[in-house]
């Protein structure tokens, strides 16, 4: 189990791979962001985008994906999140691409009202297949605190 103590600013970490599917873009765009562009070609090749493309809220559910398949895998005692800043969507995400993030610790704190966990922030950047950053947030995580250490 991977605690708040085990985390150290600067470390770099890489994860994911998460393929983009035209149905996805398609249901979420419907479900949560009905733009045009995001649900008909037509529509899309008249915009910016040039086709259908992925809302920016979507991009970011992939990315909570990405993140939560990582954090099981190395089992991390996340305590969940009180947000994220600076959420930047840098060019657009389409159908068939691949993402997957890099992330690099920023910051660590631990709680003094909550001495069994603490915070520390990440800077996330998601790639897209041709190693090209398509989304860039800051990320707070909560995380757990060795019980002999609290």
């Amino acid at each position: 189990m991977i605690y708040f103590e085990d985390i150290e600013v600067g470390t770099t970490q890489s994860f994911g791979s998460y393929e983009v599917t035209r149905e996805e873009v398609i249901d979420f765009a419907s479900k949560y962001d009905p733009q045009p562009f995001h649900l008909n070609d037509e529509a899309a090749a008249q915009t910016y985008f040039g086709r259908l493309s992925a809302s920016g809220w979507h991009t970011c559910a992939m990315t909570m994906r990405m993140l939560v398949d990582s954090m099981m895998e190395r089992k991390a005692a996340s305590l969940g999140s009180p947000g994220v800043d600076k959420v930047r969507w840098l060019q657009p995400v389409y159908p068939g691409d691949t993402l997957r993030v890099e992330s690099e610790v920023l910051s660590k704190r631990q709680s003094e009202s909550k001495p069994q966990m603490g915070s520390f922030q990440s800077e996330m950047t998601v790639y897209n297949q041709n190693n090209e950053p398509v989304m860039t947030m800051v990320s707070i995580a909560l995380m757990r605190v060795r019980a002999d250490a609290a």
